[in-house]
């Protein structure tokens, strides 16, 4: 991407702290400190608010509109607020609850969703996978993250939420970086069944599947995070140690653009089987 995962974060504080410093102006606050004064705070808490350093928490928010008159507003800011706090999710704290519960968290997102594109630098696509396949990530995430080893049961919600490639005329886009697909986790076994089911799935009316060959030349699109796109309303960024939810248009126009220059560079139809076919080969 052209600029870090995280600046989303930062952009939406700074948009909520624009909201907050007309609120204050509007009070005849003409300066950040006069308001903090007011407050009680420290003289530079309400600059660093409005900056989007940081963001304000809900006691923070029900004194500002309270001194600035502004009380009618105070649930919409809350919302937005927790809002941007919900943009970036350790995964730590998202599977504490166990990893079947991730898996359902995003069962309503895929059934509204009419159209997804999913570019993978890392793994296979959820969506596509087979069973062994997602109990070998998930095993693997168990692992490395310390997560509840409800394994079973979120691969049973993950399986099931494919269901939703094939149903009301949904359209799916795939990308696919072609180291993936020689990217040995566990067992050959598993990845060799996991090809043959890319196969299968390619065929399927619902699904566009390009793979990115390795030494294709490469433009302004060099992303190093996995991300899908829900519509044109939300994108699902898959960092290391975090989960990154993107619902600003600019954000969102950002993703959808690259998307569109590495499908440009993608392979399709009968090269892409080609590359499918050759990484199994190569399993022996």
């Amino acid at each position: 991407m052209t600029s870090s995962p995280s600046s989303a974060v930062q952009e939406a504080r700074k948009t909520l702290g624009r909201r907050l410093r007309e609120i204050r102006l509007s009070a005849g606050f003409t300066t950040a400190r006069a308001m903090a004064a007011r407050a009680g705070w420290h003289e530079s808490k309400s600059s660093r608010i409005e900056n989007g350093v940081i963001t304000p928490s809900d006691d923070d928010i029900r004194t500002w509109a309270g001194v600035c008159g502004a009380q009618a507003q105070v649930q919409d800011l809350i919302a937005t607020a927790r809002g941007i706090e919900e943009l970036y999710v350790d995964w730590r704290r998202l599977e504490g609850a166990g990893l079947k519960q991730v898996q359902e968290s995003v069962l309503p997102l895929y059934e509204r969703t009419q159209r997804f594109r999913v570019y993978q630098s890392w793994v296979f696509p959820g969506l596509l996978q087979t069973p062994a396949y997602t109990r070998v990530m998930l095993e693997t995430v168990a692992s490395l993250r310390k997560a509840p080893g409800d394994i079973a049961e979120a691969v049973a919600v993950r399986m099931a939420r494919q269901q939703v490639v094939h149903e009301g005329g949904r359209r799916c886009a795939f990308l696919v970086e072609e180291w993936v697909l020689r990217t040995v986790i566990n067992d050959p076994d598993v990845l060799a069944a996991q090809l043959g089911q890319l196969i299968t799935m390619a065929s399927l009316p619902s699904v566009s599947l390009g793979i990115i060959p390795m030494g294709a030349p490469r433009g302004v699109a060099w992303p190093t995070e996995s991300f899908s796109i829900y519509d044109d309303d939300q994108v699902a960024v898959e960092l290391v140690s975090a989960h990154l939810n993107v619902k600003q248009p600019n954000g969102i126009a950002e993703y959808v653009k690259t998307f569109s220059e590495l499908a440009g560079i993608a392979v399709y139809g009968t090269r892409a089987r080609n590359l499918i076919t050759d990484a199994i080969t190569a399993l022996g």
